[in-house]
Parts: C-alpha cells; structure tokens; sequence
C-alpha cells in the first residue's frame, strides 16, 4: 500500500469540497491517451458521488512520449493563475487529440483569459517550475505510470475503468464519514 508522501494542500487545484469524505487525487498527463479516458470516468464519478468527492489534480507530463504534454500543463496553471484552471484542464482533455500551440491559444481566447499575460506566462514559462515540482513529488509517491489515483491518500492499485474503482471510492467516503462521526461522538 503507497502512500502520498506530498500532502494536498490549497496550492492544489481541487474540485470539490474540502470536507468531502473521498478525496481522489491523480496525476496525470494532457496527451496521455489512457489519462483522456480516465477523465471521462473521473467526471462520472463526480456527478455520482456528488459534495462526497474532492477531486485533485497534479501534472505528471512525460515530454518524451507525449511532447506537448508540458505545454498543455502549463497552459492549464497559466490559465489557473486567472481563475480557469479546471476549464483549461476539461478544454484540454476534450480536444486531446489536436493538442499543441495552437490549441492552447484557440482556449484561451476562448476562455476570455487576458491574452497577453497568458502568452507571456506560456513563453516565459512561468508555471514550468510548479508543473515540474508536482511531477517530483509523483515520484517520491511512487508514480511510474499515468494516470496514477490515490483515494484518501493511499494509491489506488486496480484498473481506473472499472467498478471497483467505484466501490473503492464509495468506501472510502463511507468510512471517512464514519470515522468523522466516531470523532465527534468521541468529542462530546
């Protein structure tokens, strides 16, 4: 059983509420093929467990294989940085297949980003340090592959595409809301 060894903290870009009982963290990759899918999983799984699910997303590009992964990442905190990290993020994964330069534009201008600060911040590389920093700390969690989940903090070993992805996440709610209550009872 993994752990993940760097905590969520508000530096992350979350979806969610901070109380859900399920926090679901991946790492993952904008050109990663298997990450595109999984994002449409992810997304049912929001819309089915509701305020129980926090999600978490970390970049984990691999320029090697997937050479516009790194734009695309930095595209998406460029565009955080104006308050539109997760339409960047689904922008992204809905138009996988033409991603590059001219995509990362195209959205933000399509997202109404202040233009001339999100081309500044992409040709500069303003966020390349961050999308590298959560890459590292993928690494010292034992990311080797993507797109890596962990539920609660713990890595979730099992194929993403089935139910027992479900189950584990619906577990995982269940007894972090039991447990809370447990506390509060323990408090009282």
């Amino acid at each position: 059983m993994t752990q993940l060894l760097q905590s969520i903290t508000e530096r992350d870009h979350a979806c969610g509420p901070n109380e859900a009982p399920a926090v679901l963290l991946e790492y993952g990759d904008y050109e990663c093929p298997y990450c595109g899918r999984a994002h449409y999983v992810v997304k049912a799984m929001q819309k089915h467990l509701g305020p129980s699910l926090q999600f978490v997303f970390r970049n984990f590009p691999l320029p090697k294989v997937h050479p516009n992964a790194e734009l695309a990442a930095e595209a998406a905190e460029a565009a955080g940085a104006q308050g539109r990290f997760w339409e960047m993020h689904d922008a992204l994964f809905d138009n996988q297949a033409e991603l590059g330069p001219a995509l990362c534009m195209m959205l933000g201008r399509r997202l109404e980003l202040d233009m001339p600060r999100f081309v500044r911040d992409l040709n500069e590389h303003t966020y390349r340090n961050r999308v590298r920093r959560e890459f590292a700390g993928g690494i010292r969690s034992g990311v080797y592959g993507i797109p890596t989940f962990f539920i609660n903090g713990v890595r979730f070993e099992n194929s993403w595409d089935t139910d027992d992805f479900t189950r584990a996440l619906q577990l995982a709610a269940r007894r972090s809301a039991a447990s809370r209550l447990d506390r509060q009872a323990t408090a009282r």
